[in-house]
Parts: C-alpha cells; structure tokens; sequence
C-alpha cells in the first residue's frame, strides 16, 4: 500500500498536553488524537493523576517531514525542563491505515443537551432522549471530538433552541463540512435545507455517506461548489476553518447571510481571536458572543434585519 500520511506521536508529561496539542494541530493542519484512559469509577478522587501522555498528529504525503519534525522538536525543547518531553516518532501511514486510526479514539460522544454523536462501527446502547448522529469519519476531519468542532455543535444547538416552535431554520451554509458532522446536525435540529460545501472532492464524499447513514440526504446537499457560486440568503452558517480563511472569507460570507441571519465562525486560537474580530469589525454584522475550550475560540455574529 502507499504511504498516504505521515504519523507523528509525542510523549510529553500531562500538564503540557494542551499546549502541545494546539501546536500539532495548527502546524499539521488536522485534529491530534491523544491516548484515551479506561477509568472504572465516578469519584474524580479514585483516579490516579495522569503522568505522560501521547499525543499522535497526521501529515499529508508528500511533503518537507524533516523541517516539521525540527520544527516540533524546537517547540519540545521550549517547554522546560521539567517538561522531560521525548523525541517526536514517525512513522508512514496508508490511507486506509490512518482511517482505521481514527477507530482507537472516536468513542460516543454527549455534546451539549440534545446531541450524541457516536461512530458508525460502535451503536450507543439502549434509547436516549438525544438527536443522534452516526460518523464514520474515514479521511475527513470532524468526528465532534475536538473542541473546534464541539464548540460549533453547542453554538449550533444554543441558536436553534432558542427559536420560537413555529420558527424554522430556512438554509444553512456548512463551509467546508469534512466529515459532514455540522450539517447533519443542522438537520437533525430543525433545518429544512444545508449545503455542505468542501474542496476536498473526497471530504464531500465522505460527507454523503455520512448523511445517508443519518437519513437527512434529502435536506443535505454535498458539493464542492466554490463559495463565489453560492447564491447565500443563509438564515445560518457556519464555517470551521483555519482564522486566516475566515477573515479572508469574511466579507462573502456576511454577503450571503441573510437579513438577521446568525454566522458562527471556529477553528480559532485564543491568540487568533483579535485577528478575527478586527477582520469583522467593518462589515454589516453584529458580534454576540465568543465561546472557549481551552485554547480555542468560537465566534458568534448575527446580521440586521
């Protein structure tokens, strides 16, 4: 089979996951996994403190491995020394491998009051109150794991709860939808229609599937359709991408909100968010809220009526 990826995994001690995490993440430009626990009590006193921790990011083939590794290594040396952190391994991973490394780390998951997201090879047991949502993730990035996407989700649930029963959310705009995990809670939630909008051709393959397997096809409508051919009357959007992309993208997507329409924008780094709320500051919209995770941030605008 041929490589398709590159497997890199850290071994820090557990004070600096976070950290670490948020730098794979931005420099690979993929979620991280880190190794789950089997805990076996509900007193937060039972479980012994973590020591080290793994954390496992993805790079795409080809490309310059030994100037990210120096890149990761030069960041390992800046934690401190009692930071002890070990040198980063790699390892060549093929397509199908590292979809199947998903599967080690994507449990079922509760998200806010209403969503239960769970992998489409491990059903929840018995019957919940919740709207589920069935992934199988495959190569695309969103399996409501990480808190960009998580922080999308609560938002997501938050506006729609607060529509009065008779009020329903016309289209929505999921801008590059990976795994298909935002629009098809959109429609799970109440949304009559979604445009699920990716460039990666097999993101939006993965992102059908996903729908199917959820039964909203008929409300979700998958493509690759540039954002400049999108006609927009959105009453919502939202878009989970790099900071730098949203500010850039931020005049067409408040030209394509509707008239009192709600824009939820993620992906975002503590660091990031001024970048991104000075980029939005001189457009037709209405800043109401910012929502954190530990180093991320999700922004919420609305627009006029």
């Amino acid at each position: 089979m041929a490589a398709a990826w590159y497997q890199v995994t850290c071994e820090v001690e557990a004070d600096y996951l976070e950290p670490v995490a948020d730098f794979l993440s931005t420099l690979s430009g993929c979620g991280v996994c880190t190794e789950n626990r089997d805990v076996d009590s509900f007193s937060e006193d039972d479980i012994p403190p973590l020591g080290r921790v793994s954390i496992t990011s993805y790079f795409t083939v080809p490309c310059q491995i030994d100037e990210q590794l120096a890149r990761i290594s030069a960041f390992l040396g800046g934690l401190g020394d009692d930071a002890a952190p070990a040198a980063p391994a790699v390892t060549l991973m093929g397509e199908e491998d590292w979809a199947d490394a998903w599967k080690v780390n994507f449990k079922p998951l509760n998200i806010g009051k209403k969503l239960l997201v769970t992998p489409s090879w491990e059903q929840p047991e018995g019957k919940t109150d919740r709207e589920v949502i069935i992934l199988d993730p495959g190569m695309a990035f969103g399996t409501g794991g990480h808190e960009t996407t998580r922080l999308c989700l609560e938002c997501l649930e938050s506006i729609l709860s607060d529509l009065p029963e008779e009020q329903a959310i016309g289209t929505v705009l999921d801008l590059g939808t990976g795994s298909g995990i935002l629009a098809i809670a959109a429609a799970k939630l109440g949304a009559q229609r979604v445009d699920a909008v990716d460039i990666d051709p097999q993101a939006v393959s993965v992102a059908a599937e996903n729908c199917r397997l959820n039964q909203v096809a008929h409300q979700v409508r998958c493509s690759t359709t540039p954002l400049a051919r999108l006609d927009g009357g959105y009453t919502l959007i939202l878009a989970n991408i790099l900071a730098e992309e949203l500010v850039r993208l931020g005049p067409e997507l408040a030209s394509r909100l509707a008239p009192g329409g709600s824009l939820i924008l993620s992906g975002i780094l503590a660091e990031r968010e001024e970048l991104v709320r000075n980029g939005y500051a001189s457009l037709p919209l209405q800043f109401t809220a910012s929502y954190s995770d530990g180093e991320w941030r999700c922004l919420q605008y609305r627009r006029g009526i």
